[in-house]
């Protein structure tokens, strides 16, 4: 594959682990084509998409000459060869805790809420499900961002903790879960939405996004 191909992402608008990239993607200011994967539909199940990626998850990034799935994964590539505008810290300590919160949503939360572990539920418990577990792992982010946050999660600059706890804050509105007693985690989210790498990664920006939720 020629390493100067411009990077392919699949994705699905609603995926808060594909807005994860997206956001650092556009942070990194690389230019992508995004290729919709439609959860909803079953094209996750496809023998096409499933020979690209075994998984059937989204995100999947083709890059370079490689392709990887895992967000973290992709994050952890994209910072270590694109280390313009980085998005860990310098010092190995503050790196750490961006580490730290970075696990705390991607592996104590979003896994315990996502598509594939409501549908195992009766649909009259998914959304109190889903707004207990994002309650509940958020109020431990919080009190970690207590010792670490400055403008951002950690420090005053951007980093991957901020692009993992955005997109987990979509499902945290989308399940009507009480940000009120969460000072530190609201303050990033205002400060986050007025950069235009997370605007545009945002799901209602998406081309997938169906027009009714298209954002105004």
């Amino acid at each position: 594959m020629d390493q100067q191909q411009r990077p392919v992402l699949y994705t699905y608008f609603r995926s808060s682990s594909a807005a994860r990239v997206r956001i650092a993607l556009n942070y990194k200011g690389i230019d992508y084509e995004s290729r919709a994967v439609n959860i909803l539909k079953g094209e996750h199940h496809s023998a096409e998409y499933t020979r690209l990626n075994p998984s059937g998850l989204v995100p999947y990034l083709v890059i370079d000459g490689h392709e990887f799935s895992q967000s973290v994964a992709i994050l952890e590539y994209i910072e270590e060869t694109r280390p313009g505008r980085r998005l860990l810290p310098s010092d190995p300590a503050r790196r750490a805790c961006v580490r730290a919160i970075v696990g705390a949503i991607c592996c104590d939360i979003q896994p315990l809420q996502n598509l594939r572990v409501l549908k195992a539920l009766p649909e009259s418990q998914r959304a109190e499900h889903a707004a207990k577990v994002i309650g509940s792992g958020l109020a431990v982010v919080e009190r970690m961002l207590e010792k670490t946050a400055g403008l951002f999660c950690v420090g005053d600059e951007v980093s991957l903790a901020d692009c993992c706890l955005i997109p987990q804050l979509y499902n945290a509105h989308r399940y009507a879960v009480d940000l009120a007693c969460f000072p530190h985690i609201r303050a990033i989210e205002e400060r986050a939405g007025a950069l235009g790498a997370f605007r545009r990664a945002h799901w209602s920006r998406q081309h997938d996004c169906p027009k009714e939720l298209l954002a105004k």
